[in-house]
């Protein structure tokens, strides 16, 4: 059975956060067909997508920490790194834009990282989602774990992201990796200034 392992932090502090993208991903292929249920350390659930069926998996250990939810279900399922499509947020990508591959470093994240680690190899697929680009003077971890701004169009990237995975199971990676991988960034939409805001209550 495929396994797509959404990664994320845990609790309603981190909801909604660019580095919970893989979460929000995870939810939209379930699509309220099912429901998540615990199982070793991570929310597991079946559904069926593109006429697979699949478990969805979220690690519910804090990102650096996400591989312990992944050995466990291995022992318990016998799961081959190739069937296990880890979707994770990029900030070096522009926002909207995808980058698939079939195996490769981490690329310095952390819940990669730690999913690497405990399969031991690097030959895992993976799907980034383009969150970024960092604003100058911000930091990097600040920029990921604060909220999407409101003019990042969330629900656009999220089906971008759903519709990659579909793909993937449907025709496989190199199909998904052609099909995707040139996908422009989404367009975002500029937030009103206090300026404007007050202008429009003048009115």
């Amino acid at each position: 059975m495929p396994v797509v392992v959404g990664l994320g932090n845990p609790g309603p502090g981190y909801a909604g956060t660019r580095h919970n993208i893989g979460f929000l991903v995870a939810e939209g292929l379930l699509g309220g067909r099912g429901e998540w249920t615990r199982e070793a350390a991570a929310e597991t659930a079946r559904a069926r997508v593109a006429g697979e069926e699949v478990l969805l998996v979220r690690p519910q250990g804090f990102m650096n920490r996400s591989g312990e939810a992944v050995r466990m279900l291995q022992e318990r399922r016998g799961l081959a790194p190739e069937e296990i499509l880890v979707i994770l947020d990029d900030f070096l990508l522009d926002f909207g834009r995808l980058r698939l591959r079939r195996g490769g470093s981490d690329g310095g994240h952390n819940g990669l990282a730690s999913v690497l680690k405990v399969l031991q190899t690097d030959q895992v697929p993976r799907l980034r989602l383009g969150v970024g680009p960092v604003p100058p003077g911000e930091s990097d971890i600040d920029f990921v774990l604060a909220p999407f701004a409101p003019g990042e169009e969330v629900a656009g990237l999220v089906e971008r992201g759903c519709a990659a995975t579909r793909c993937w199971l449907a025709e496989g990676i190199e199909a998904a990796m052609n099909r995707f991988n040139g996908c422009p960034a989404l367009e975002r939409t500029a937030p009103p200034s206090a300026a404007s805001e007050r202008d429009e209550e003048d009115r």
